[in-house]
């Protein structure tokens, strides 16, 4: 394996890009979106919440807001540590987890800074997201370079996320995706919603170069010809959600194997026959 590879995703180009999201104008749809779905799983939840834990270093969004009576914001260094106290009732996280190289460490991290029996809840961008976008420019470098180059970043695959969280000590852990369609009139438009939401190539081995015009003329023939539908081009977006609870005692517990009191058998009304040898 290579010694000494860089990680992943370039801590400073997301900062940068997320400097100059804050300075355009535009729909954050996405946000917007993640934000309302944050708040539908949170209303779900029956109990409380004193002291909020608002990941992302931006401001808490009203939608979510409400659901604690105060709030600490805090967000990611660039050795990715979370940078707040501890005691808190309640994380949330709204795709200020997307660009973590470590993110098993850091969802260990935010279950560290919880009270027991605190609740996080979390949304990424999952795996089929720009899937339209991802295949154009691998199609038109292929054409136009002979090879491909790093262009779209990597996204989670929901059926990862379960299994990082338990790996993080969250209890009850749920993973679940939403899936978001949008149309655009072309590919300039797509470029500039993704560089307002700040999601703008920001992964170590990028090609420095500057997008070839052939390659471009490329990219936009195929996004045409596959992935159009009216005259616009489709994009597809998936929201990952992410709810795991801090370990205590009195959460419920699944049972020992051997322990049910009762058969399935009786519990549907049905016979019991053993399985004949084959």
């Amino acid at each position: 394996m290579p010694q000494n590879r860089p990680p992943l995703f370039d801590f400073s180009t997301q900062q940068r890009a997320r400097d100059r999201a804050r300075a355009l104008d535009g729909d954050r749809f996405l946000e917007a979106a993640a934000a309302e779905g944050l708040a539908d799983r949170l209303s779900a939840v029956t109990r409380k919440f004193e002291n909020g834990l608002w990941i992302g270093g931006e401001t808490v969004p009203p939608q979510i807001r409400s659901f604690a009576a105060s709030w600490q914001v805090a967000d990611f260094d660039a050795q990715e540590v979370l940078k707040s106290d501890t005691g808190f009732d309640l994380a949330v996280s709204l795709l200020s987890l997307q660009w973590i190289n470590d993110l098993p460490g850091a969802l260990v991290q935010i279950r560290a800074r919880l009270k027991p029996d605190g609740l996080f809840v979390g949304v990424l961008l999952g795996g089929s997201t720009l899937r339209e976008l991802r295949e154009a420019f691998a199609q038109a470098e292929i054409a136009t370079l002979g090879g491909i180059s790093p262009r779209v970043s990597p996204f989670a695959d929901v059926r990862d996320l379960g299994s990082l969280l338990q790996r993080a000590g969250f209890a009850l852990p749920v993973s679940d995706l939403e899936r978001l369609d949008v149309r655009y009139r072309d590919v300039f438009t797509l470029a500039r919603d993704l560089r307002i939401h700040g999601l703008t190539n920001a992964m170590s081995e990028r090609s420095r170069r500057p997008l070839r015009r052939a390659t471009l003329a490329a990219l936009m023939a195929h996004y045409g010809d596959h992935h159009a539908e009216g005259g616009k081009l489709k994009a597809s977006f998936e929201l990952l959600y992410l709810t795991g609870w801090a370990p205590d005692d009195s959460q419920q517990k699944p049972l020992k194997p051997g322990s049910a009191k009762h058969r399935l058998a009786q519990a549907l009304g049905t016979d019991e026959h053993p399985l004949k040898e084959r």
